[in-house]
């Protein structure tokens, strides 16, 4: 899951081999920006060995894993990746590797959509995979898209895994689902309540829950409610029966606190 993490770590003086590949990993399948791959290391690796096993160890990580073949990211963010790789490795001079010129060819005859999938690993190995729209802004909302405030949540929470087991947690403007997946794959609370106020966004939310499994499982036990976050009242969160409330806004998390007194 730590998406932010990898990135300051691809800032360090040296990195090894094991280090680039799960940099690569984790950043290719949570479409994070080509500018934070760490390109350089690379490189420098390939200026080194001159051998193209370490480019189809990361294609194996990246565009020819399963994951990505069963939840890919859009086609644009793949077309743009394979392009930048192929450049970095010409830029070397190291031997040619038909995989990744193969794995190009399909993907620049491949159709654009307007949906993709996300996916954040866990550190248990476990993915959480998103249906998103590609576009930031669409039918009226930026919910259908994972905002950056939802993955440093969603990372606090796996740091704080015991604020919410064994609890009724209540989530204001799940979006599609990051927080609220996690949450549910790894800190065992005992009922989660997805919540947001636009249509479109719960039916997406709706598909995400079956996606990664959470609608074909006993525990923990899931809701999902149309809730404005705006308006939400102390008599809302009372008549859900949530011991904790959390919510996440664009750019920064806005609050999680506990209301098992407040509300009591």
């Amino acid at each position: 899951m730590n998406v932010t993490q990898t990135t300051q770590t691809s800032g360090q003086s040296k990195l090894q081999k094991d280090d680039i590949l799960r940099i690569f990993h984790v950043s290719y399948f949570a479409m994070s920006r080509l500018a934070s791959f760490p390109w350089t290391f690379l490189e420098e690796e390939l200026h080194s060995s001159k051998s193209s096993e370490f480019i189809l160890d990361i294609l194996k990580q990246t565009c020819l894993h399963s994951l990505s073949r069963k939840f890919p990211p859009s086609v644009r963010y793949r077309r743009l990746f394979l392009s930048e790789f192929i450049k970095r490795q010409e830029a070397t001079n190291c031997e040619p590797l038909d995989e990744l010129y193969d794995a190009l060819a399909e993907v620049v005859g491949a159709k654009e959509t307007t949906e993709c999938y996300k996916s954040y690993l866990l550190p248990c190995g476990d993915a959480v995979s998103l249906l998103e729209n590609v576009a930031v802004i669409s039918e009226g909302t930026t919910g259908l898209v994972t905002w950056e405030a939802a993955l440093y949540l969603a990372e606090w929470a796996l740091d704080h895994q015991q604020v919410f087991t064994d609890r009724t947690v209540l989530e204001l403007g799940s979006g599609v689902g990051l927080t609220g997946i996690t949450i549910c794959r790894s800190s065992r609370p005992k009922k989660f309540v997805f919540s947001d106020c636009h249509s479109t966004v719960l039916q997406k939310l709706r598909d995400n829950l079956e996606l990664n499994g959470l609608t074909r499982q006993r525990s923990p036990a899931i809701s999902v409610e149309e809730l404005d976050w705006r308006t939400v009242t102390d008599e809302h969160i009372k008549h859900l029966d949530a011991d904790v409330v959390i919510a996440a806004g664009q750019g920064q998390v806005l609050k999680w606190m506990w209301c098992m007194t407040q509300i009591s």
